[in-house]
Order: C-alpha cells, then structure tokens, then sequence
C-alpha cells in the first residue's frame, strides 16, 4: 500500500489540563524533554509516511513553532486550522480535499506504547477493509466507558462500536488510532450531529461504514495508551516513558543544579535550575523553570509559573 498520509487532531482546548492549558497546546507537553505529538509523529516517520497534517486549534501558532515544518523529523507537516470544535468526524472531514489515499488518524493528546504499527497497514490489505481501528484489551471497566467499546464476531470483523458506554459487555477498548481508506468521507459527510455531546462522533461514523457492508477491523497494537486530561496525567506518562527508557534521570542542556541535591525518577527541562540541597523523586521539571523550594518534594511538576502537587492522583499508578 502505497502514499499513506497521516493527521495528527490537536485542536482541542484542554480546559482540564489547568494551569498547563493557559500556556501550553496539550500535544505540545513535554515527555521525557520531548513534545508529545513528536512521538506520534516518529511513529508514523518510521512506518514510511511523509506528510503528516496536522489540525490545530488553541494555541496552535504555539504548536507550529515547535514543530515546524518537519524537516528535523524526516517528514513534511502541513496545518490546517478549525475553528469550530465539533468533533473528530468533523476534523476528519477537513482532510478530505488533501486526501487520495489512506489515512491514519490519529488524537494528538495521548501517550501511545504500540507494537508495529505496519500490522494495521497489512491487516487493511489482506481484509480490503475501509477500515482498521487500532485496540487494546482493557480489564479495567472505567476506562472502556471514557472511551469505546468494539465489538467482533468471529472472524474478527467489527460489527458495533459504542462511544462512551454505560454498559461494558467486552474488554475490547478503541484507543483513539485509526486507518482509513477513502469510504470514510462518504461516512463522514452522513454523520449526525449528537444530541449528548453536539458533536460528529467519529464512532457513528465507522458505524454507518458498518451498516453499509464495508469492512471494518480492529488491530490490538496498543500496548499502552493515556488520555492527557489532567496534570497529573503528564507526569505519568513521563514516569512511563522514564521506565521504559530504563532511566533514573533525563536530563537536558543547560541545567544548573545544586551539587547536595539528590533526583530520583526525575525529568529536567532544558534551561532549568534547582538551587538548593533537596531530595526529588518522580518530578518532572519543564524547562526554564527555576525550582527554589528547599523541602524535598515527590510527585511534583515545576513550571515556570506553577508547583503543582499530583501526590493524591498519582500514588496508585506509578509504573
């Protein structure tokens, strides 16, 4: 399969990401001194795809300085603006004046762990499937009801999704990654508004691919997935990617730090200083930021502008 493209949807507010969303882009947040939407970016690089667009909205004049125009990861990203928030079928529906080929889709404000993602191109060949949603076999209930059920039958075609189910009846979770071909817009453009959300559910889209006999598969390549929704939520993934780094520390350029100080589990941001003999464990540090607190402190993120405490959301899911 050739000529696949890529878009990344990062138009999102993030108005529970306070105070981070008054300053940052939620796909822009540093991971490990890395943005987020550069991991799904390399993602993608690595699978062949050059052009990436990139749907922007708050803050996205932020976003596009940071990025740039991808030369530096091998790709050429290109931006398009919404300025209504209706949905990710709306968003997706945007493309398809750029679009003559498959598509990934993929939510710019979540930590992805992936196997291959290249089995999902395979799968897409081999099934001549309109569509292939990247899934992941969740045990924990809950999180199935933030996001949306799939369900199969037995040859593992898709024959239901549900977004946001009250009722959890499978372990099957779609995680917000998704290859499409061409079928899709016809989908989109038949999409309705919903009355629970006044949104284009891209789950009601793929269900009328459904209903319509195209076929429709899932892929579980998702290893592990997390939702940026709130503070908290970046130091996790920072401590994950820590882990699978197999690292204590990253730390960036530029960093001036007590010589008494003792970090453990720790990310430093280029330009940052910690000016006194203190203990810090499972912090992350965002560059520029100056810390002068002289306690020791744990689950913690610094910003230049904010100490924000995630001891109370955290001390259950560090990895």
């Amino acid at each position: 399969m050739k000529n696949i493209v890529a878009v990344i949807l990062a138009a999102g507010r993030g108005t529970r990401m306070q105070p981070f969303s008054e300053y940052y882009p939620k796909p822009g947040l540093p991971i490990c001194n890395k943005p987020l939407m550069q991991y799904t970016i390399e993602s993608l690089r690595d699978l062949g795809i050059r052009d990436i667009f990139i749907i922007i909205g708050h803050l996205g004049h932020e976003l596009a300085l940071t990025l740039g125009r991808g030369d530096k990861f091998g790709v050429r990203l290109k931006y398009i603006e919404q300025t209504k928030l209706l949905g990710i079928a709306a968003a997706l529906g945007q493309m398809e004046p750029h679009v003559s080929s498959p598509i990934f889709v993929v939510l710019g404000d979540i930590f992805f762990k992936t196997r291959d993602l290249s089995s999902m191109i395979d799968m897409m060949e081999a099934k001549k499937a309109g569509a292939i949603l990247a899934v992941k076999r969740e045990p924990d209930p809950e999180k199935i009801r933030r996001n949306f059920t799939v369900l199969q039958q037995d040859d593992g075609r898709v024959i239901r999704v549900v977004e946001k189910p009250r009722y959890v009846d499978t372990t099957l979770k779609g995680c917000g990654l998704y290859l499409f071909d061409l079928p899709v817009f016809d989908a989109v453009r038949r999409t309705p508004r919903t009355a629970m959300r006044d949104e284009y559910e891209i789950t009601d889209t793929i269900q009328i691919m459904i209903d319509d006999n195209i076929p429709v598969f899932a892929d579980e390549v998702i290893q592990l997935d997390v939702n940026l929704t709130t503070p908290s939520d970046v130091l996790l993934c920072n401590m994950y990617e820590l882990r699978d780094r197999g690292c204590e520390t990253v730390i960036a350029d530029n960093v001036q730090i007590h010589p008494g100080a003792l970090l453990r589990n720790v990310v430093v941001g280029d330009g940052a200083a910690i000016r006194n003999p203190i203990s810090i464990t499972n912090s992350v540090i965002f560059p520029g930021t100056e810390v002068t607190i002289s306690t020791d402190v744990d689950h913690f993120i610094f910003t230049p502008e904010h100490q924000i405490d995630c001891r109370l959301f955290m001390s259950r899911e560090l990895p």
